[in-house]
């Protein structure tokens, strides 16, 4: 046991690496090699005393040379003198450590800190748990007592490096109980090819195979796994391992378990209340009411409590949540959130966005939120773990809309409501809502008109809630029509509704009875209020900011915000999150025909101006603050808009990313509009967007600006417009699309807009490049690098020569492919450009794997993988580990090359394209072969073949040989 007597507290050692002291910064001598193994003996047994035998045989084993006792003396002697006094203690005739505290040795702290992770995880604290896991094995700094002799240090290592494969285990099983399988594949990956005999390594590296959805490659760990065992011990895999695959092969629902990843930056716990306000006048519903809170809010914690409402429009699916939410909502003290799926529209809400959305509500700040739609679930889920949270779910396409966007774990409980009966929604309990009762309709109907009203008339109140069917969404409309309305009698409007013929043009059902209800608002608006909704009510998109908002009306930022905060109390407009705003999809409809009906066609054109000059203006700053000197800001529309300034880089990139939906959306809406240049000049300012995972939306935008621009005559736009879309094809893997369109857009700007045709030659160049066209390579990019630098665009001039020194390598000359690269990066440097000089790297990188510089190449690939990160350049990032992995396995480092490979894929699933995503395919196949795990290199080829072949690529023939080479050999084997 070791002592916690208080001693020198600067005195610290390391054993798990080479055997080292130190007091405070200082390093001291340990002496000669068996010196150092006495001291590891000693500080290995932790306090407890070690007899000079003992300590004998533990430096030289069973044949100790004549020297050993007054040896073991000398080096306990020599000891003292470097430790100082009360650290190294004779005791009943052998030696002892005493006197250091339990943090003074690196193994006592990874002891500790491995025995606090597994009661973190022991009590469900799995993040904890993780974390304080990784701290212990960071400590490991090489081969644990690295060069310390004797028998006794041997069987320490071996005792020490089991160990750490323990932890690395525990740790890894944990990041599958979190969600991290997509990044442990590479880790797994790595260590299994270290490690080829640990099964317990091979079924982690199955089961996280299996949840990033590659069952075919799973499958093939087994089959290697299997083979190898039999060749290398004459033994079949352990029960375990075989009952994984199994369960594989019969897709047990059990394996895919949820999980979430561990966020890398800190999250703020906040408890949000999000839902809208309820109606004071809800009626009725008594039964289902109560089935629901009872469900709900009773605290079960068995599983997450899920109920989905359906029924027609207008039943009440919305009313009763939000009530029922209202009513329980003491019971979820964490807070509640709140969503409109918008899934009867034509746009229904992707769950990526929601996420966001949802993780920004509990306290993730903006840069921590992952990209991808996956990574956002688990982290949702693992911020919702442990806590009670109630989350409505309004207006759902369909149960695949929902899944992503539930709680994972018991305590919370969602709500959703749909016209749609989610059957497939697993474990939800289903909820048919009727329309009302004949008792309840006229409920309804009394409070919202009055009780003297009604029971006045009450024969005439019956007609009217049987003329509108008993809907509750047509008797609100009826109630509220005459209850605005006080020279009506009951009586009036049961004439109105008793003609059949006008009755749908009084009740207006589905999105014209819901114009009717809007109506009643918007007649009950101040001028200003009824301005602010129409204009606003003209952009399209999922949302807008309070800045875009003011734009559009032409206000201050706080008189808008006075004007839309009136609104949402109106019930009018709705806002989640601070200083963001939408419409419901057919209150956006119903103002837009408000707008149609009561603006002039200039003030409309004016005000979607606005906004789109507030994008282009913002846009534009957001584009110059990231690359400095480049002159395509000075060849942009002006924009009558200031727009917002940023104090740096990231945080332009976060309100770039924020608004790319509405940005996106008002390009796309002003494409066929005289706002044409300025929409096509706004989507170039926004280029960064078409590198990450809005890549998709980007290119559709710019493809229908090119066709706008072509109905319209305007050659400029057109030619911008073209240049993105070349830009875009390229990051999408469309070559031929790219090229054709960067030669249209060199013929229409060659004589009038020198900066748009330095552009296109500078896509043509890269589309040459990729299909292997170098000569025409080597001709547009010297054409464009003239034309930047006749435009003074330095930063575009060193693209160019970055993408010339790309060619040259490809062409067979490094020497001069290393030079144009560093010419690239100095230029970029000199001028602050972080993003764009991480792409130089990149290019030089190439050039000196080229030259025999393969760590040279590494080391700057490695540093523009960070800046690509920080930047949120998915594209750019998996081209930067499929470059590593290439050099990687040049370099006989097949599982590092594997690990590269993997990093790769993950980003290609959203950016990229299939030819890139069947590049990394068949290079991990490659690095995999070299490991000898033959099975899963081939089902990764067999993919990479499907997709050559869906695409017509001539890397499908090379493909099949090298299937036909795998089989042959397998044959031979």
């Amino acid at each position: 046991m070791r002592e916690s007597v208080s001693g020198d507290p600067e005195l610290r050692f390391t054993l798990l690496g080479p055997v080292r002291a130190w007091r405070g910064e200082d390093s001291l001598a340990t002496g000669s090699p068996y010196q150092r193994a006495l001291l590891a003996a000693l500080l290995l047994r932790e306090g407890r005393t070690a007899s000079t035998a003992e300590l004998i045989d533990s430096l030289w084993g069973t044949e100790p040379p004549a020297s050993a006792l007054p040896g073991v003396r000398t080096y306990a002697s020599r000891l003292r003198k470097v430790l100082g006094p009360g650290v190294v203690v004779s005791r009943s005739g052998g030696y002892a450590i005493s006197a250091l505290p339990e943090h003074a040795v690196d193994l006592w702290t990874a002891q500790s800190l491995a025995e606090e992770a597994e009661r973190a995880r022991a009590a469900g604290e799995l993040g904890r748990a993780r974390d304080v896991l990784g701290r212990a094995l960071a400590l490991w700094d090489g081969e644990p007592l690295a060069g310390v002799p004797g028998p006794y240090a041997q069987a320490q290592r071996i005792r020490l490096e089991e160990w750490r494969l323990q932890l690395l285990e525990s740790r890894l099983d944990m990041d599958l109980d979190q969600g991290r399988h997509a990044e442990a594949v590479a880790e797994l990956t790595a260590l299994t090819a270290a490690h080829p005999l640990r099964e317990r390594l091979r079924e982690l590296l199955m089961l996280a195979l299996y949840r990033s959805g590659r069952q075919a490659e799973a499958l093939a760990v087994y089959a290697d796994t299997r083979r190898l065992l039999a060749e290398e011990l004459g033994v079949d895999p352990r029960p375990g391992l075989s009952d994984l695959q199994q369960r594989i092969l019969q897709a047990d629902p059990s394996l895919a378990r949820p999980s979430a990843p561990v966020a890398g930056a800190a999250v703020v716990p906040v408890v949000p209340y999000q839902l809208p306000a309820t109606v004071p006048d809800f009626t009725g519903r008594a039964d289902v009411v109560r089935g629901l809170r009872d469900l709900i809010a009773s605290g079960e914690d068995e599983a997450v409590a899920v109920s989905a409402l359906a029924g027609i429009g207008g039943v009440g699916k919305t009313t009763l949540a939000v009530h029922v939410a209202h009513q329980t909502s003491r019971a979820f003290p964490d807070g509640q959130l709140w969503v409109d799926l918008q899934g009867t529209g034509s746009h229904p809400a992707e769950p990526a966005p929601v996420l966001g959305s949802f993780l920004r509500a509990l306290g993730t700040p903006e840069p921590a939120v992952p990209d991808s739609a996956e990574e956002r679930a688990a982290l949702y889920r693992s911020l919702l773990r442990g806590r009670r949270v109630l989350v409505v779910l309004d207006n759902a396409k369909d149960a695949a809309q929902v899944r992503p966007l539930l709680p994972g774990t018991p305590g919370s409980a969602a709500l959703v409501t749909s016209r749609v009966r989610m059957v497939d929604l697993a474990g939800a309990r289903l909820v048919d809502l009727d329309v009302m009762s004949p008792e309840e309709a006229l409920a309804l109907f009394t409070r919202i008109v009055g009780r003297e009203r009604v029971a006045a008339e009450r024969e005439a109140a019956m007609e009217v809630v049987a003329a509108c069917g008993h809907l509750p969404l047509a008797i609100r409309i009826a109630a509220s029509r005459l209850a605005a309305r006080r020279t009506w009698t009951v009586s009036v409007l049961a004439a109105k509704l008793a003609d059949e013929r006008r009755r749908l043009d009084e009740l207006q059902a589905g999105d014209l009875a819901v114009k009717a209800t809007f109506e009643l608002g918007y007649g009950q608006l101040e001028p200003a209020q009824a301005r602010a909704f129409r204009l606003l009510g003209l952009a399209d998109g999922p949302d807008i900011s309070l800045a875009a908002a003011a734009a559009v009306l032409d206000l201050p930022a706080a008189n808008a915000e006075d004007l839309l905060e009136s609104l949402v109390d109106a019930s009018l407009l709705e806002s989640a999150a601070p200083g963001r705003y939408h419409f419901q999809n057919l209150l956006r409809l119903y103002a837009r025909a408000c707008a149609e009906r009561d603006e002039p066609p200039g003030e409309r054109e004016a005000a979607l101006g606005r906004l789109l000059d507030f994008y282009l203006a913002t846009a534009t700053r957001a584009y110059a603050i990231e690359r400095p000197e480049d002159r395509l800001v000075d060849h942009l529309e002006t924009a009558g808009h200031p727009g917002l300034s940023f104090a740096d880089p990231p945080a332009a990139r976060d309100w770039l990313y924020a608004e790319a939906g509405p940005l996106l959306s008002v390009v796309r809406q002003t494409a066929r509009s005289p706002l044409l240049r300025r929409a096509v000049d706004t989507l170039w300012a926004a280029l960064d967007l078409s590198e990450g995972s809005l890549a998709q939306p980007y290119e559709e935008a710019a493809l229908a600006l090119c066709d706008a621009a072509r109905a319209a005559g305007d050659r400029r736009a057109e030619a911008r417009a073209l240049v993105t879309a070349a830009h875009a094809h390229v990051i999408s893997g469309r070559f031929e699309a790219a090229d054709e369109a960067a030669a249209r857009a060199v013929e229409l700007s060659a004589d009038t807009d020198p900066l748009t045709t330095a552009w296109a030659c500078d896509r043509r160049g890269v589309v040459a490049h990729y299909r292997g066209r170098l000569a025409d390579g080597e001709r547009h990019l010297a054409r464009a690098a003239d034309g930047f630098r006749a435009c003074g665009d330095r930063p575009g001039e060193a693209a160019a020569l970055s993408g010339l020194s790309r060619l040259r390598v490809a062409d067979g000359r490094p020497e001069e492919a290393v030079r144009l690269a560093r010419q690239g990066v100095e230029m970029y440097d000199a001028m602050g450009h972080a993003l764009r000089g991480a792409n130089a790297r990149y290019a030089l990188a190439l050039a000196l794997a080229a030259s025999g510089e393969p760590d040279a190449a590494l080391r700057l690939l490695g540093e523009a993988l960070e800046v690509f990160r920080g930047s949120r350049q998915l594209f750019w990032q998996s081209m930067t580990h499929y470059r590593m992995a290439e050099i990687q396995l040049a370099q006989g480092a097949p599982a590092a090359a594997a690990a590269s490979a993997e990093a790769a894929l993950v980003p290609l699933a959203e950016v990229g394209g299939d030819v890139r995503r069947a590049d990394a395919l068949t290079l991990l196949g490659r690095a995999l072969d070299r490991l000898g795990q033959s099975g899963r290199a081939t089902s990764c080829w067999r993919e990479a073949l499907a997709l050559y072949e869906k695409l017509g690529a001539d890397e499908a023939r090379d493909l099949r040989d090298l299937l036909h080479e795998g089989a042959a050999s397998a044959l031979a084997s």
